[in-house]
């Protein structure tokens, strides 16, 4: 949440404060009717002295995209369809041996694997072995790197990969009927 668009609670909460305020200072009442009424708040010498300086400009909160969620409920499906996944992670496997659950696990995997390689291509992030000892640019992409550890100061950076992390090059996802309702991953099924 943003400060241009502050959340229910967040007005709520400023709305309180802000009517307190008004009783117990002059100066931020008349503020408030200069706006209220479309001027601009003239600023006093005590707001002032109580705001500090900004260091630097404030960065622009980034548009955040909303995402479908057809497309998340649909690669479910194909998880259910192809792998069982949904199936596997609400049984309770309190009740089973380990070998049962390796045993079932090794099938939910097989069928994850196939499903994902059937309808996506999917590449390291990095080309390095995990151990590799790397040194990371200033400006580095980091929405594809994140940093671990003990992380001060600013790049260049080195380090060891831990993780070569994933990325996804091409979906190939079916393409639904305008009447297909994603929401349901997997029918249930009445045997006759």
């Amino acid at each position: 949440m943003t400060d241009s668009n502050p959340s229910f609670l967040g007005r709520i909460s400023l709305a309180v404060s802000t009517f307190f305020r008004i009783l117990g200072d002059g100066e931020f009442a008349a503020d408030v009717l200069r706006v209220r009424n479309g001027g601009a708040a003239a600023a006093s010498t005590a707001t002032q002295a109580a705001t500090p300086a900004p260091a630097a400009a404030p960065q622009p909160a980034p548009t955040l995209k909303e995402a479908s969620p057809d497309a998340a409920l649909q690669l479910l499906g194909l998880l259910q369809r192809d792998a069982r996944f949904i199936d596997f992670v609400e049984e309770d496997i309190r009740r089973f041996s380990d070998a049962d659950i390796g045993a079932a696990a090794r099938i939910v995997h097989e069928g994850c694997r196939a499903t994902l390689r059937e309808h996506f291509s999917i590449r390291p992030v990095r080309d390095e072995a995990e151990g590799s000892r790397v040194t990371l640019p200033e400006g580095f992409d980091a929405s594809a790197i994140r940093l671990t550890g003990n992380v001060v100061g600013k790049a260049p950076f080195s380090g060891s990969i831990s993780h070569r992390g994933w990325q996804v090059d091409d979906v190939r996802l079916p393409k639904l009927a305008e009447s297909h309702n994603a929401k349901v991953i997997a029918p249930a099924e009445v045997e006759l």
